[in-house]
């Protein structure tokens, strides 16, 4: 996008950095299936969104793109908290609607892989009996 459009961004938290010479500025990274987006979370917005942005593990961000020749930030403007949205993920019943185009298998059909070329079925153990709920830690710096 260009330079000063706005811009609303949605992603799962990997790292949240509030370094003491950035006088309050937070900078948050965020990624979805698409890529990462760096975020910039000014000293006013945070203490607007201080809960969401220090307690969700995936966020909103509504924003204004800023660009400077090959570097690209998003300055949020409002955030919201979709960790809710994450955590549904896995009881879903409807199916995502999955776009289409030239290399897609699904519409047009693929041979039939050689199964035994295929990887053999495990048991999956999960140690904390939560293999319905999807956790992902991130990495905060202060």
């Amino acid at each position: 996008m260009r330079d000063q459009r706005k811009v609303d961004v949605a992603g799962i938290v990997l790292v949240r950095q509030r370094p003491g010479s950035a006088k309050g500025v937070m900078f948050i990274t965020i990624e979805d299936e698409t890529g990462v987006a760096n975020v910039i979370v000014w000293k006013k917005v945070f203490e607007t969104f201080r809960r969401v942005v220090l307690g969700a593990s995936m966020i909103g961000v509504r924003g204004q793109v800023q660009r400077e020749v090959e570097v690209v930030h998003i300055i949020a403007h409002h955030l919201a908290d979709l960790s809710r949205d994450l955590a549904s993920v896995g009881a879903r019943e409807e199916s995502f609607p999955l776009p289409h185009g030239r290399g897609d298998e699904f519409h047009h059909g693929s041979p039939t892989p050689d199964p035994r070329g295929l990887p053999k079925a495990r048991n999956l153990v999960d140690p904390y009996s939560h293999i319905d709920e999807i956790k992902v830690k991130t990495r905060d710096f202060r």
